[in-house]
C-alpha cells in the first residue's frame, strides 16, 4: 500500500482519529483534467518547489528553501542557481548570517506585522529549527521523545508567536473527558513584557479552547508565564 501511495496510484483522503492515513484510488480523489495534466520533469519541479519556498518565506538560505518541502540543499543547489541566472529569485546578504540569501522580488515587506497563533510543532514557520534560531533566537526542539525526567518545558509544547516575534512557549493537552485545556506549563522568552504576553496567550486559549468544543482552561505551575496566566483566565 506504501508502495501504491508513493508512485502515485492511490493518496490519503484523510486522516482517521488515531492520525492513520485512509486512502483512495487516485482518479476517485483527483479531477480527472488534473490528472491528463502532463507532470513537469525533475527540474522544474525542483525550481518550482524551491521558487513556492521563497515566496512563502520571502528571504531565506539554501538550506531553509530546501527544507520548505523536503528537499535536499545538495540537490537543489543547481536549481536554485537557475533560479537566479533568470531573475526570479535575488541573491541578497543578511548581517549577521553566514550563508547566502535568497530573495524572491514579490516578497511582501509589511512596515508592522500584526499576528497572534500558537504554532503547531509541524507548522513550515518553526518547522526548519537553525532558521527559528537565526531569525527569532529560539531554540525548539519537540521533547515527546526525550525522557519525562529530562524534558525542559514539557511533552507536546507550542511556540506562542506574538505580532513579529515567539514570545512564549506553551505545553498543551486536551483531557476530553473532562472538558479542560490543560496547560501543564508556561514559559516566556527572554526579553519580553511578561504580563502583555500572559494577556494575549489567556485570549488566545480561550480561543482554542472554544474551537476544540472543551469547557474551561486549566492552568498549571510550571514556568513563569503559570501565574500570571492563572490570574487573567481566572480573574
Amino acid at each position: 500500500l506504501e508502495w501504491l501511495f508513493w508512485t502515485g496510484q492511490v493518496t490519503a483522503r484523510r486522516r482517521s482519529n488515531d492520525f492513520a492515513r485512509v486512502y483512495m484510488a487516485v482518479h476517485h480523489a483527483i479531477p480527472a483534467e488534473v490528472l491528463r495534466t502532463k507532470a513537469p520533469s525533475p527540474e522544474e519541479t525542483q525550481r518550482q518547489l524551491l521558487l513556492l519556498a521563497a515566496r512563502s518565506h520571502g528571504i531565506a538560505t539554501l538550506t531553509d528553501l530546501a527544507d520548505y518541502h523536503h528537499q535536499k540543499p545538495t540537490e537543489s543547489r543547481s536549481a536554485l542557481q537557475s533560479l537566479v541566472d533568470d531573475g526570479s529569485l535575488l541573491e541578497v546578504s543578511v548581517e549577521g548570517w553566514k550563508e547566502k540569501a535568497y530573495l524572491h522580488p514579490e516578497a511582501k515587506r509589511p512596515r508592522s506585522v500584526s499576528a497572534r497563533a500558537l504554532l503547531s510543532p509541524f507548522d513550515s514557520m518553526v518547522w526548519c529549527r537553525p532558521r527559528n534560531e537565526r531569525l527569532f533566537d529560539f531554540h525548539y526542539r519537540i521533547e515527546i521523545y526525550t525522557p519525562a525526567a529530562k524534558r525542559k518545558y514539557g511533552y507536546y509544547v507550542l511556540p506562542f508567536l506574538l505580532d513579529d516575534r515567539l514570545v512564549a512557549r506553551v505545553d498543551l493537552k486536551a483531557d476530553r473527558h473532562r472538558g479542560v485545556l490543560m496547560v501543564p506549563g508556561a514559559f516566556s522568552e527572554a526579553g519580553t513584557d511578561t504580563l502583555h504576553v500572559a494577556a494575549e496567550l489567556a485570549d488566545e486559549l480561550t480561543l482554542m479552547c472554544e474551537w476544540l468544543g472543551l469547557d474551561v482552561v486549566e492552568v498549571g505551575r510550571n514556568g513563569d508565564l503559570a501565574a500570571p496566566l492563572r490570574k487573567m483566565l481566572h480573574p
